[in-house]
């Protein structure tokens, strides 16, 4: 009688757990992420799976957010989890997931289910959400992390993966972040290219299925496509008008992001490292953390997406974004491999002589055994070249700081030449596959960065210039190889390379920031092959391309800027291109501005505007490095290329004009509307870099912002004026 008592007990408590627990699981959990203008709003359903229900502008009424799912009509989610926050897979998700695992024992089921949240405010702008979400039969936990910005309607998103099982876990797919969104239609703005081909954008109405943007490159991971994309809502967005969606992944590898369009025609965004020949191996008790994915939404079109995304950058993720960048004078094109001390001695006078501030040594210092003559030899080997520097780097560093300007050099400490010391003893570093052939780019291959001694020995190639030449003012960091054979000697599980050799790249450059925090460095890679904000963290500035022929880098430049401001954009006058001098540093001053030209050769006119047009930059640079950018007139679109920047107290700005097509004497014809001044202060317009023995065709009156907005200015662009640059200042 008595073991039955507890037998009905028994049941009757197991009968009360279920009844809490589908009454808790009945109490809907939403969780509104706001930012000033927008929310996306996070919901668990009857099930306690979480899921996305909105994605837009913020409600005033919070409450209100509970009432959206009842809004929509449409047909039936037959898994109930087809808006997932963090979709899985081998439940009953029918989708892309973001997750796929394979357990210790086997098993490749996950269903992640909510247990909590927490928000913290970081500071007046800044907030981080925390989500604990649990598989209730694996003991696998994952945490959804979700970082905004109020101000900049930026959030980013990733995840920690937590392996709790008593045995290994395989990760076949590790994504940061998951998005949902609804409207009538989407459109996708990607970006494609190749060396010097860098950011061609394609737009298209998003169909059903998956469109996939991914790379395998493993470094230089950017060459025929970047991890950054738009999304616009219900149609094409413009610059000024329409619902759009700026997608970005902070990581410097392997990426893949996933837009596919379900049975319901929502719209789910997968974003995250690329699983290509990377299950990642999680341990009892390990974590992994993803990389975070980045967004930020308008609804005033891609100007405003844009203008937010550049704030943030400068204010929160950009090395120095709120400082000032120098002006440059590099040997490259000037002089290739074919140099001597002699001639940079020469150069660095011209250096002086042109008004910038530092001289960039490029390729080819280096390397003794194989000498570094062209780029089949020496890499690697990162001591002077005794035949061009007998005195090595820092004679060149005393005679820059004697002519009153600084030095800086290059490097490419991620790579190797077979024909190399480097390579010689140390072949168990390099990446290859040992019973294969070598198959090389640019003539070179890749230092096996998961390793701890090539980690330790690329920073060692940074630290001893930095030790040896403590006034050394400035990195260009090159990448110029992708990774052929993967494979490490190091390494016991090789589905690790992809992900542990970006972790690599990461803790070398944490180490180099935390002993040399601010000097400046330029992220190169062959190009645009590498640019991403995983990276430019660590660097102040980026090399857009080697293609610096002035007519493709305003196209180029103008891709670009949606994504990073200025600031950031490394941009040199050099011989590239058939346009005239003034033009091409016109061009170049969209940015950082540098020079890779033979100063010697210059004739006196062109000398004499060099310096004019350095001493105008330094004057208004800080309105084109902090202001806030706006696109006029698309040079895709029309015969004048138009682009504005503007102070945010709206009292100064910069507007950069361009002839970018010269059939049928094309020109301005019409007046170009300027945007964002205070329609009632009175501007005046004023000519810069005027070349000499030219006079201005522009008028020397004020108008009222009102004015230049609705009726606009007409900078007189022609063939014989093809580029003009105008100072707005108010009275």
């Amino acid at each position: 009688m008595q073991k039955n008592t507890r037998g009905l007990i028994g049941i009757a408590a197991i009968t009360l757990l279920s009844f809490l627990q589908q009454d808790v699981f009945s109490q809907k959990v939403t969780i509104p992420i706001e930012t000033q203008h927008n929310a996306l709003v996070l919901q668990t359903n009857a099930t306690n799976n979480l899921g996305i229900i909105y994605l837009g502008p913020k409600l005033s009424d919070k409450i209100e957010y509970e009432a959206i799912p009842a809004a929509y009509k449409q047909t039936t989610d037959y898994t109930g989890v087809a808006n997932a926050a963090y979709a899985t897979s081998g439940s009953r998700n029918l989708f892309e997931p973001a997750i796929t695992v394979t357990h210790a024992d086997g098993n490749n089921s996950l269903d992640l289910q909510y247990v909590s949240y927490e928000t913290k405010k970081l500071d007046d702008n800044t907030s981080l959400l925390t989500i604990v979400l649990k598989d209730p039969v694996y003991e696998l936990e994952v945490k959804l992390f979700y970082k905004t910005w109020y101000n900049e309607d930026v959030t980013e998103q990733w995840t920690e993966i937590k392996n709790n099982e008593k045995g290994n876990v395989v990760l076949q797919k590790y994504a940061s972040a998951g998005l949902y969104l609804k409207a009538d239609n989407f459109y996708l703005r990607q970006y494609h290219g190749d060396w010097a081909k860098e950011m061609q954008p394609e737009e298209s109405r998003i169909t059903h299925g998956i469109k996939t943007l991914d790379s395998k490159l493993g470094t230089r991971a950017d060459l025929f496509q970047p991890p950054v994309f738009m999304v616009s809502l219900n149609k094409p967005a413009t610059e000024d008008e329409g619902s759009v969606l700026y997608g970005a992944l902070e990581w410097s590898g392997n990426f893949k992001i996933d837009l596919e369009l379900d049975n319901q025609d929502n719209l789910r965004i997968i974003a995250g490292v690329n699983n290509h020949a990377s299950p990642y191996t999680l341990k009892p008790g390990e974590v992994l953390t993803t990389p975070a994915f980045l967004s930020v939404l308008s609804h005033k079109g891609k100007g405003e997406a844009s203008r937010q995304l550049q704030a943030w950058a400068r204010n929160y993720k950009l090395l120095d974004g709120k400082g000032t960048r120098l002006t440059l004078l590099n040997n490259w094109e000037s002089t290739y491999f074919d140099f001597n001390e002699t001639k940079l001695k020469a150069l660095l006078k011209d250096t002086k002589e042109l008004g910038v501030d530092l001289f960039l040594l490029d390729d080819g210092w280096f390397a003794n055994k194989y000498p570094r003559n062209d780029d089949h030899a020496g890499l690697g080997d990162w001591q002077e070249n005794k035949s061009k520097l007998p005195n090595g780097i820092a004679t060149l560093v005393s005679e820059g700081q004697h002519n009153g300007v600084r030095f800086g050099i290059w490097v490419e400490p991620e790579m190797v030449n077979p024909k190399s010391e480097l390579y010689e003893k140390h072949p168990d570093w390099v990446v290859r596959q040992p019973k294969r052939p070598e198959y090389y780019f640019r003539n070179q291959l890749v230092l096996d960065l998961t390793n701890p001694q090539v980690q330790d020995f690329v920073f060692n190639v940074i630290d001893n210039l930095f030790t040896k030449n403590p006034n050394l003012a400035y990195i260009k960091w090159d990448c110029n190889a992708v990774v052929y054979n993967a494979y490490s000697a190091h390494l016991t599980n090789q589905s690790h390379f992809y992900l542990q050799y970006v972790q690599g790249l990461y803790s070398v450059l944490q180490r180099i920031r935390k002993k040399y925090p601010t000097v400046p460095m330029m992220l190169c890679s062959g190009g645009g092959g590498r640019v991403d904000y995983g990276a430019l963290q660590y660097f102040t500035e980026f090399w857009p391309s080697d293609n610096t022929d002035p007519l493709e880098r305003i196209f180029m430049q103008w891709e670009y800027s949606y994504f990073y401001p200025a600031i950031s954009s490394s941009n040199h006058v050099t011989d590239w291109g058939k346009q005239p001098l003034k033009y091409r540093t016109d061009v170049a001053m969209m940015g950082k501005l540098g020079f890779d030209i033979v100063v010697s050769k210059l004739n006196a006119s062109d000398l004499e505007f060099c310096r004019y047009a350095i001493k105008n930059y330094d004057a208004f640079k800080y309105v084109i490095l902090q202001g806030d950018q706006y696109r006029l007139q698309d040079p895709r679109d029309n015969a004048v290329a138009a682009m504005m920047y503007l102070n945010p107290d709206k009292r100064s700005g910069i507007v950069f004009n361009y002839l970018v097509n010269n059939r049928y004497d094309e020109g301005s014809a019409r007046p170009i509307k300027m945007k964002g001044l205070d329609p009632r202060q009175r501007y005046r317009l004023t000519e810069l870099n005027l070349y000499p023995g030219t006079t201005s065709t522009i008028a020397d009156k004020s108008y009222t912002g009102e004015f230049l907005m609705t009726v606009g200015y007409n900078p007189d662009v022609k063939a014989s004026r093809t580029s003009v640059v105008l100072l707005v200042k108010a009275e």
